[in-house]
């Protein structure tokens, strides 16, 4: 699309996710069998036909950089423009100084990309936001609005660890920005802008200039009635991973076939890095009831609501219920993992017993052996 740069913010500092983040940003947890979160995003753009995105990391990136490598799985490997990563400035952890605190921060500490934009508007987004968004039809509505910031907002009900709440009017321009609420009431944001470059480009320096760092404060709240914000709803899956629960309980929402059809509909596919295994095998003995397999498993077991990723292999009379396993994982026979999250070369004894709770999984660690 003419006109539109996109711009991701990969954070770090998702304390809610506990272990699911100690090798890797929450950018670049696995999500519905094959993917990372971070894939949901980038799709996003480039089915709008944005060409130019910039990804601003925080911190335990390498696993991102591993994954997104130039772009290429999203035709953003390019001479000119395509995917640019934007380190932390700032990484003095003797000093207990963060690369940044907020994203007016982060912005900040690439100003001189932003002067870079070949662009006239840019679209802002969260990395860890799992949604099939139509940015196009976002962009023409900020268009025909005349709005100066176009905030994209859920239409749900669910609420999640430390969101940003909006109030609308009839004509959906933002009446109130709610943050820290302990009844969320509004409609829950979903962390996505449509601004123009010069716009942002000010914002930012006026904020640093006051020594602001919280775009939900310095900008959204602080300029809610000299700005015109205008939100746009969106009726579709949304999923903001910022806790081990919202993780759980999102992922588990994949097994509704209507669910599927939402995240992945034709029209707007979600591109990945490919995982370059073969087809799944089920054996003679194998069952898989209600259930997401990726390429490359192996199952000799029981596999029943639960979403395995490439690889894992389930051997003979074990059960798995409810989990979520990562790639590579080993279940041995007869054992038994019920509500378990595994992260990537987890390896299950035989006859083990492993149960968590639905509303409290159990995690395992990476290449932990239980």
């Amino acid at each position: 699309m003419n006109g539109l740069q996109g711009i991701i913010f990969a954070n770090e500092d998702r304390a809610g996710l506990k272990e699911l983040v100690g090798p890797r940003c929450s950018a670049s947890i696995p999500f519905g069998g094959r993917y990372r979160v971070v894939d949901f995003p980038l799709s996003n753009m480039v089915n709008a036909g944005i060409t130019d995105v910039g990804m601003i990391t925080h911190g335990q990136y390498q696993s991102l950089l591993d994954h997104v490598g130039t772009g290429k799985a999203w035709d953003l490997s390019r001479k000119r423009g395509g995917l640019a990563f934007l380190p932390p400035f700032n990484t003095d952890s003797s000093k207990n100084i963060m690369p940044y605190r907020g994203n007016v921060e982060a912005l900040a500490g690439v100003r001189s990309y932003l002067d870079t934009i070949r662009h006239e508007y840019v679209v802002l987004t969260d990395g860890d936001l799992v949604a099939n968004l139509p940015i196009n039809e976002i962009f023409e509505e900020h268009l025909k609005t005349g709005a100066d910031i176009t905030i994209v907002v859920g239409n749900d009900s669910f609420e999640i660890d430390d969101g940003t709440y909006f109030e609308l009017d009839q004509d959906n321009r933002v009446r109130e920005v709610l943050v820290h609420l302990r009844n969320p009431r509004g409609h829950r944001g979903l962390d996505t802008f449509i601004i123009s470059t010069e716009l942002l480009k000010n914002l930012v320096d006026d904020c640093t200039g006051k020594g602001q760092y919280s775009w939900r404060r310095a900008v959204l709240q602080a300029h809610k009635d000299d700005l015109k914000l205008h939100a746009y709803i969106f009726n579709g899956f949304a999923a903001q991973i910022r806790s081990v629960k919202e993780y759980y309980d999102r992922s588990m929402q994949l097994l509704d076939p209507a669910v599927r059809a939402d995240l992945f509909t034709p029209a707007r596919p979600i591109m990945a890095k490919s995982a370059d295994k073969p087809s799944a095998y089920i054996g003679p003995e194998g069952k898989m009831i209600n259930s997401l397999i990726a390429d490359g498993c192996h199952i000799e077991g029981t596999v029943e609501n639960s979403i395995l990723f490439s690889g894992v292999t389930v051997e003979a009379g074990a059960k798995v219920d409810g989990c979520i396993i990562f790639r590579d994982a080993i279940i041995r026979k007869n054992a038994e993992v019920s509500y378990v999250i595994g992260d990537k070369n987890v390896e299950i004894l035989e006859r083990r017993r492993l149960m968590g709770y639905s509303t409290h999984p159990l995690i395992l660690a990476k290449n932990s052996r239980v």
